[in-house]
């Protein structure tokens, strides 16, 4: 998140696609769905549009159990996170 923050909209799509990570992917079609919603529902410019403000936060955490031998039971995490990033208009 932090590569993205205040660069505008070509600079951030290019630094995320190649991005090496598995999380790139992801931020990517937030970052898409931000546009589009900035030039659809506000009437923006895409050309003028930069990355105000992008973050991550933890979201529900879904329990699982796996059993074990012995009658025993591990638990298993599954970690979920939302995705926040603002676009806005240079001026």
């Amino acid at each position: 998140m932090d590569l993205i923050r205040g660069k505008n909209i070509a600079d951030a799509f290019a630094i995320l696609k190649f991005t090496p990570k598995a999380g790139a992917e992801v931020v990517e079609k937030v970052l898409r769905s931000a546009v589009a919603n900035a030039e659809n529902n506000f009437d923006m410019n895409v050309d003028n549009l930069y990355v105000k403000t992008a973050y991550t936060d933890q979201g529900p955490t879904l329990k699982r159990i796996h059993p074990r031998s012995r009658g025993q039971a591990f638990k298993i995490l599954k970690r979920t996170s939302h995705v926040t990033v603002i676009v806005d208009e240079k001026h």
